[in-house]
Protein backbone atom coordinates (compact mmCIF):
# COMPACT_ATOMS: atom_id res chain seq x y z
CA UNK A 1 0.00 0.00 0.00
CA UNK A 2 1.40 3.37 -1.01
CA UNK A 3 1.36 5.76 1.93
CA UNK A 4 2.86 8.73 0.09
CA UNK A 5 4.73 9.76 -3.05
CA UNK A 6 6.99 12.71 -2.26
CA UNK A 7 9.05 14.95 -4.51
CA UNK A 8 12.21 16.14 -2.75
CA UNK A 9 15.42 17.08 -4.57
CA UNK A 10 17.42 15.89 -1.55
CA UNK A 11 15.68 12.48 -1.61
CA UNK A 12 16.26 10.83 1.79
CA UNK A 13 17.50 13.15 4.55
CA UNK A 14 16.74 13.70 8.24
CA UNK A 15 13.39 15.47 7.83
CA UNK A 16 12.13 12.84 5.41
CA UNK A 17 13.76 9.86 7.07
CA UNK A 18 12.35 10.50 10.49
CA UNK A 19 9.35 12.84 10.57
CA UNK A 20 7.63 11.55 7.43
CA UNK A 21 8.45 7.87 7.93
CA UNK A 22 7.17 7.97 11.50
CA UNK A 23 4.07 9.99 10.59
CA UNK A 24 3.20 7.59 7.75
CA UNK A 25 4.11 4.50 9.81
CA UNK A 26 6.03 3.30 6.75
CA UNK A 27 8.02 0.08 6.84
CA UNK A 28 9.62 0.52 3.41
CA UNK A 29 11.06 3.49 1.53
CA UNK A 30 11.38 3.28 -2.25
CA UNK A 31 13.66 5.87 -3.81
CA UNK A 32 12.83 5.99 -7.52
CA UNK A 33 15.57 7.85 -9.36
CA UNK A 34 17.52 7.28 -12.55
CA UNK A 35 20.17 9.79 -11.40
CA UNK A 36 20.68 8.08 -8.04
CA UNK A 37 21.25 4.70 -9.68
CA UNK A 38 24.30 6.18 -11.47
CA UNK A 39 25.88 7.56 -8.26
CA UNK A 40 27.27 4.94 -5.87
CA UNK A 41 28.42 7.56 -3.35
CA UNK A 42 24.95 9.10 -3.12
CA UNK A 43 23.43 5.62 -2.82
CA UNK A 44 25.71 4.98 0.18
CA UNK A 45 24.57 8.25 1.75
CA UNK A 46 20.93 7.18 1.29
CA UNK A 47 21.65 3.88 3.06
CA UNK A 48 23.15 5.79 6.00
CA UNK A 49 20.13 8.11 6.24
CA UNK A 50 17.66 5.21 6.42
CA UNK A 51 15.79 4.91 9.72
CA UNK A 52 16.39 1.73 11.73
CA UNK A 53 13.76 -0.93 11.13
CA UNK A 54 12.70 0.46 7.75
CA UNK A 55 13.54 -1.33 4.50
CA UNK A 56 15.20 0.83 1.84
CA UNK A 57 14.93 0.04 -1.87
CA UNK A 58 16.54 2.14 -4.61
CA UNK A 59 15.49 1.63 -8.23
CA UNK A 60 15.34 3.46 -11.54
CA UNK A 61 11.98 4.97 -12.46
CA UNK A 62 11.27 2.18 -14.95
CA UNK A 63 12.21 -0.58 -12.49
CA UNK A 64 10.10 1.12 -9.80
CA UNK A 65 7.07 1.13 -12.12
CA UNK A 66 7.60 -2.56 -12.86
CA UNK A 67 7.89 -3.41 -9.16
CA UNK A 68 4.75 -1.42 -8.27
CA UNK A 69 2.73 -2.99 -11.08
CA UNK A 70 3.93 -6.53 -10.23
CA UNK A 71 2.42 -6.39 -6.74
CA UNK A 72 5.72 -7.19 -5.02
CA UNK A 73 5.41 -3.95 -3.01
CA UNK A 74 1.80 -4.54 -1.89
CA UNK A 75 2.82 -6.06 1.46
CA UNK A 76 4.62 -2.87 2.53
CA UNK A 77 3.45 0.46 3.88
CA UNK A 78 5.38 2.16 1.12
CA UNK A 79 6.82 5.66 1.15
CA UNK A 80 8.06 6.59 -2.34
CA UNK A 81 10.52 9.44 -2.89
CA UNK A 82 11.47 10.96 -6.24
CA UNK A 83 13.63 14.00 -6.93
CA UNK A 84 11.64 15.88 -9.57
CA UNK A 85 8.21 16.60 -10.99
CA UNK A 86 9.34 14.76 -14.14
CA UNK A 87 10.09 11.62 -12.10
CA UNK A 88 6.74 11.85 -10.27
CA UNK A 89 4.97 12.35 -13.59
CA UNK A 90 6.63 9.27 -15.11
CA UNK A 91 5.87 7.18 -12.03
CA UNK A 92 2.23 8.27 -11.82
CA UNK A 93 1.80 7.72 -15.57
CA UNK A 94 3.20 4.20 -15.29
CA UNK A 95 1.34 3.34 -12.09
CA UNK A 96 -2.14 4.93 -12.15
CA UNK A 97 -2.97 3.89 -8.56
CA UNK A 98 -1.08 6.98 -7.32
CA UNK A 99 -3.72 9.42 -6.09
CA UNK A 100 -1.67 11.99 -4.17
CA UNK A 101 1.74 13.62 -4.53
CA UNK A 102 3.49 15.61 -1.80
CA UNK A 103 5.91 18.27 -2.99
CA UNK A 104 8.49 18.88 -0.32
CA UNK A 105 11.55 20.52 -1.78
CA UNK A 106 12.60 21.66 -5.23
CA UNK A 107 15.65 23.90 -5.30
CA UNK A 108 16.01 27.23 -7.03
CA UNK A 109 17.51 27.09 -10.50
CA UNK A 110 17.57 29.28 -13.56
CA UNK A 111 14.15 29.65 -15.20
CA UNK A 112 12.27 28.52 -12.09
CA UNK A 113 9.81 30.52 -10.07
CA UNK A 114 9.20 30.23 -6.37
CA UNK A 115 5.72 29.04 -5.41
CA UNK A 116 6.38 28.32 -1.72
CA UNK A 117 9.18 28.56 0.82
CA UNK A 118 11.08 25.53 -0.54
CA UNK A 119 9.50 24.86 -3.93
CA UNK A 120 10.73 26.35 -7.21
CA UNK A 121 9.16 25.17 -10.48
CA UNK A 122 9.84 25.54 -14.19
CA UNK A 123 7.21 25.98 -16.89
CA UNK A 124 7.68 22.29 -17.75
CA UNK A 125 7.04 21.36 -14.11
CA UNK A 126 3.87 23.47 -14.06
CA UNK A 127 2.60 21.79 -17.24
CA UNK A 128 3.22 18.31 -15.82
CA UNK A 129 1.59 19.25 -12.49
CA UNK A 130 -1.49 20.46 -14.36
CA UNK A 131 -1.68 17.19 -16.31
CA UNK A 132 -1.41 15.23 -13.06
CA UNK A 133 -4.08 17.43 -11.48
CA UNK A 134 -6.35 16.87 -14.49
CA UNK A 135 -6.04 13.12 -13.82
CA UNK A 136 -7.48 13.74 -10.34
CA UNK A 137 -4.20 13.42 -8.46
CA UNK A 138 -3.97 15.56 -5.32
CA UNK A 139 -0.87 17.81 -5.44
CA UNK A 140 0.03 19.19 -2.04
CA UNK A 141 2.98 21.18 -0.79
CA UNK A 142 4.09 20.41 2.74
CA UNK A 143 7.63 20.25 4.12
CA UNK A 144 6.81 18.31 7.28
CA UNK A 145 3.67 16.47 8.40
CA UNK A 146 2.74 19.17 10.92
CA UNK A 147 2.57 21.87 8.20
CA UNK A 148 -0.77 22.76 6.66
CA UNK A 149 -1.32 21.38 3.17
CA UNK A 150 -1.13 23.87 0.31
CA UNK A 151 -2.68 22.98 -3.04
CA UNK A 152 0.18 23.22 -5.56
CA UNK A 153 -2.18 24.03 -8.44
CA UNK A 154 -3.53 27.06 -6.57
CA UNK A 155 0.04 28.39 -6.31
CA UNK A 156 0.99 28.02 -9.99
CA UNK A 157 -1.92 29.96 -11.50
Amino acid sequence: MIKLLRIDHRLLHGQVAFSWTKFLESDCILIASDNLMKDELKMSAMRMAKPTGVKLVMKSIEDSIKALNSGVTDKYKLFIIVESVEDAYRLASGFPAIKSINIGGMKARENRKQISKAVFVSEEDIEKLRILGDKGIELEIRLVPSDSKQNALDLVK
